[in-house]
């Protein structure tokens, strides 16, 4: 059931975050699902409650142009079939106004993101304010940005500015944003930090305070890098060197701060590089993409399960079906 990001943050507020995965493809589109279900190897494999949880597929800008965006929409409407039970919202991950405005016509996002943080104060507000007013008309959330992040996003390089509280309260009256991704020393990609680095959680605390009570607020670039997977990247053949990112331990630190929507996409991206890295160098007479991709399949799943159990939402699902009947 495809659901808005408002109704999954009333949820989860204070108490735990709910991750917000990127797809590209049919694997992790299924992984995902599987995943978010407790499942493993099977699409017929009963649910387990224990390992379900409610959850949000990211569309990027990317990932629309991979192919062409109605592959990835079919491959969603399929996936909620084949999945009943499964509690999802549908997002826009880094919109421009443009593609913000095609995802709110398609009637089919429950949610988009206007990302204008790289323009000036003012220019941010303006724009979050047209695509707020246009998304709500049709029922569909917004959420938007202030601060920025480092690292590369799209065509978008990011350098750090921290998100100012002041700034946060009156951007979220002034531009109606349902939610806002908030800057405290995350960053895109698989490179985030050197050495060990936590988040400014003085500043959140600072945010928290500062906007209205219960206001969702949103970490991207939170992908935590695990260093088991980059180490089977390299030896399969792969040179990722000093790539680090956010310490899982610190997410649910984060939702109980207002944090309740949390992005992941570089780990999902490391679970394929691994798996097919080492598909092909242990079977080098093998061509066929079918058996590593039902390996990566159960791999996604399983990492997803172990990456919600970090975010707090695991186990989740059965009450936030409850709270939505």
């Amino acid at each position: 059931m495809i659901v808005t990001t408002t109704e999954l943050f009333k949820q989860a507020y204070g108490k735990y975050a709910v991750g917000a995965y990127n797809i590209n493809n049919l694997e992790q589109t299924i992984g995902l699902f599987r995943g978010n279900l407790g499942k493993h190897q099977s699409n017929s494999e009963p649910e387990d409650p224990t390992k379900a949880a409610p959850f949000i597929i990211q569309i990027s800008r990317g990932a629309r142009d991979y192919s062409d965006k109605r592959f990835l929409e079919a491959m969603i409407r399929t996936a909620e079939n084949v999945f009943p039970e499964a509690i999802f919202a549908v997002h826009l991950d880094h919109g421009t106004e443009e593609v913000c405005y095609d995802c709110i016509d398609s009637g089919f996002y429950s949610s988009v993101m206007i990302d204008a943080s790289h323009c000036p104060f003012e220019e941010n507000i303006a724009i979050t304010r047209r695509v707020v007013d246009r998304a709500h008309e049709k029922g569909i959330v917004v959420e938007a940005e202030l601060g920025q992040l480092g690292g590369v996003e799209e065509d978008i390089v990011g350098s750090v500015k921290l998100t100012d509280p002041d700034q946060a309260a009156e951007f979220i009256e002034r531009s109606g944003c349902d939610s806002l991704a908030v800057a405290i020393g995350t960053s895109h990609g698989a490179f985030k930090f050197s050495g060990s680095q936590s988040l400014h959680f003085d500043c959140l605390e600072k945010i928290q305070q500062a906007v209205p009570a219960n206001f969702p607020l949103v970490m991207h670039g939170s992908s935590s890098v695990p260093q088991e997977w980059v180490q089977r990247i390299n030896n399969a053949g792969g040179a990722m060197k000093n790539a680090c990112g956010v310490n899982e331990e610190e997410y649910i630190r984060a939702a109980k701060l207002g944090v309740c929507k949390i992005n992941i996409d570089t780990d999902g991206r490391l679970v394929w590089c691994a798996t097919h890295r080492e598909f092909f160098r242990d079977h080098p007479d093998q061509f066929d993409l079918r058996p590593p991709g039902k390996l990566f399949m159960a791999n996604y799943a399983e990492y997803i399960q172990h990456k919600n159990s970090k975010l707090g939402s695991l186990g989740q699902l059965e009450s936030v079906r409850e709270a939505l009947k």
